[in-house]
């Protein structure tokens, strides 16, 4: 008797490796993905894609960096996406620059370990590591460790970075860059932000 059981298991797993394997195969080699520029649409173009990607049964894993604040699309995806899991990794305050608070620079090496951690546990397809490129220019995290984790990332996996200022060394290792340039903003008009559309 447990050596039939311990069989049919055997073979169940078989057959469910079999099974990843040919998915594997189907999605193809993972991408690494750059939405930069100064205009806005960046994190809302990088949700698209994990809405697209759960569209398809993809399990995703997005870490919003320097943001503390449930905005929209956070709390959207808490009710209504069970295949997306969202972590934010800062806090809902300004940035210095020039001279980031100590608080700052430990909740973004910890989002990194996060990030580092879900890139290589083997249960997501895709990860987006949201205002990475921001966390990058105001020196919150090391570069050489950003691109290590990019360069060994697992073969299959899409890779999205967002935020302006990405750095050459990520442009060049990516496979896909797009900048989003401001053309006209309201702003500029005096209208402010509002819900729905910047948060």
């Amino acid at each position: 008797m447990k050596k039939a059981y311990k069989k049919n298991k055997e073979s169940a797993e078989n057959k469910k490796d079999k099974k990843v394997q040919v998915q594997l195969e189907q999605k193809g080699r993972g991408l690494v993905i750059v939405i930069t520029g100064n205009g806005k649409g960046k994190t809302t173009s990088a949700f698209g894609q994990a809405l697209r990607a759960t569209g398809q049964g993809y399990k995703v894993f997005i870490i919003q960096f320097m943001k503390g604040r449930k905005y929209g699309e956070y709390k959207a995806v808490k009710k209504y996406l069970p295949g997306i899991k969202i972590i934010l990794s800062g806090l809902d305050s300004f940035v210095m620059r020039d001279n980031p608070a100590a608080i700052d620079i430990e909740l973004a090496c910890i989002g990194l370990e996060m990030a580092r951690k879900a890139i290589n546990s083997g249960q997501y397809d895709m990860v987006i590591l949201d205002e990475i490129n921001v966390a990058l220019d105001f020196k919150l995290l090391n570069l050489k460790e950003v691109v290590d984790l990019i360069k060994n990332k697992p073969p299959n996996l899409d890779l999205i970075l967002t935020g302006r200022y990405v750095p050459k060394q990520i442009i060049e290792i990516a496979d896909t860059v797009s900048e989003v340039k401001e053309v006209k903003h309201h702003y500029n008009a005096g209208i402010k932000d509002r819900a729905g559309i910047e948060y």
